[in-house]
């Protein structure tokens, strides 16, 4: 039965929340009616946000509990710490089989699981309750993603033959909050955090419209990591006088910086390579976001800072920090480029909007949670690889239970 509308409740009410948040304007037949964070006076806001937008009529719970029991939650939109996904699912899963929810439907915000472990886990939680399943890999939305790859292989690869390699960078100056710092809640550092991206984005760039995401098989994988920039003293103790002792880049640093390159296979055994790096070391306009695909007689390329939109100003024009022109913005004057609508170039629009759709009709999503678990087990291999210093063969049955370095216990 297709549902008329979609009732979302959102698990988190931080910085990616609200992006979502902001997103779901572009999105028909959803409302947002409930959320639950720790923090009842984020989640008050959150739920004022809602109001504002003109998004449904949002309550603020008092537990993960009442949110997954609310007669008016369909859905389930995790956007909680890294740390605390897994709990979150094993709550919903025993609220869905003891009977007491009625969610149908669950979308996890990248990545999946700190661990192998744990993402496996994920999907054996999500598909005993019997729930449809989304994974939130916005880059694979991003509108420039959905219109490039749609051009290269309806024209470029039909005439010529598949893409063989894709170049995937993100890279900024450092995320918001406290716990992207900590290895051990976070589960690494900017590979874990933003490599999730990379690797998932030329994965569907080189794989065929249509086709299932594992047609393509990951044969070897190799990782290099570094901190290039945080654990200079007068940059860790910026961290500490920013979020307090908790993070103590001192003593306990995550990686700044990560590169790596994965092998595949195609259906018909011809090798495509994906070249990915990450880095929270980037002091540009903000937040960059590179990628490319190359074939036989093709290319395609997008950088998110090529703005069509710059604003210039002068030194003479002053004011307080913000983020106003483009995410981790660095400056307030001089030549600016300026993304007039983010969540939509980023994907967020388009991600929501095909995830409610699926959901509403009971359909599978384009990413599920074994995109997900499939992610983390390129992310592990990658972290293996930079600590044993030598190239991953897959499949590696050591990485079921493999810990990065930086997220073991001190």
């Amino acid at each position: 039965m297709v549902r008329q509308t979609l009732r979302v409740g959102f698990v988190g009410s931080g910085f990616i929340a609200h992006f979502h948040l902001k997103s779901m304007i572009g999105v028909r037949n959803v409302e947002v009616t409930g959320v639950y964070s720790r923090s009842a006076e984020k989640r008050q806001r959150f739920a004022d946000a809602v109001d504002e937008l003109g998004l449904g009529s949002c309550r603020s719970h008092e537990s993960l509990q009442a949110l997954f029991e609310a007669d008016d939650v369909d859905a389930i939109w995790i956007l909680s710490p890294n740390d605390t996904r897994l709990g979150v699912m094993r709550e919903l899963h025993a609220s869905v089989k003891a009977g007491r929810s009625k969610v149908l439907a669950v979308a996890c915000e990248k990545p999946l699981a700190r661990t192998v472990r744990e993402a496996r886990e994920m999907v054996r939680l999500v598909e005993d309750a019997g729930l449809n399943h989304g994974y939130l890999e916005n880059q694979v939305f991003c509108t420039p993603v959905l219109r490039g790859k749609e051009i290269i292989w309806r024209r470029a690869a039909s005439a010529t033959g598949r893409p063989y390699l894709a170049r995937a960078a993100e890279e900024h100056s450092g995320p918001h909050e406290p716990w992207f710092w900590q290895g051990e809640r976070q589960g690494g550092g900017v590979l874990s955090d933003m490599m999730c991206h990379s690797v998932e984005v030329a994965r569907h760039l080189l794989t065929a419209p249509g086709a299932r995401r594992d047609t393509l098989k990951v044969k070897a994988v190799n990782g290099t990591v570094a901190t290039l920039k945080w654990t200079r003293p007068h940059y860790s103790d910026q961290l500490r006088e920013r979020y307090g002792a908790e993070v103590d880049y001192r003593n306990r640093p995550s990686e700044d910086f990560a590169r790596g390159t994965v092998e595949l296979e195609d259906e018909d055994g011809n090798p495509l390579m994906i070249e990915a790096t990450t880095s929270w070391a980037y002091v540009g306009a903000g937040l960059r976001i590179q990628l490319e695909l190359l074939g036989p007689e093709y290319a395609m390329e997008f950088n998110s800072l090529s703005t069509g939109l710059k604003v210039f100003m002068s030194r003479h024009v002053t004011g307080s920090e913000g983020e106003d022109l483009v995410e981790k913005q660095n400056a307030e004057q001089g030549l600016m480029p300026v993304l007039e609508d983010e969540a939509g170039v980023y994907g967020y629009t388009d991600e929501n909007r095909h995830m409610v759709e699926c959901f509403r009709k009971g359909e599978t999503p384009l990413e599920t949670f074994h995109d997900g678990l499939a992610v983390v087990e390129i992310l592990m291999g990658l972290y293996m690889s930079a600590e044993l210093e030598r190239t991953v063969h897959f499949p590696e049955p050591a990485l079921e239970d493999y810990v990065p370095v930086v997220a073991r216990p001190a």
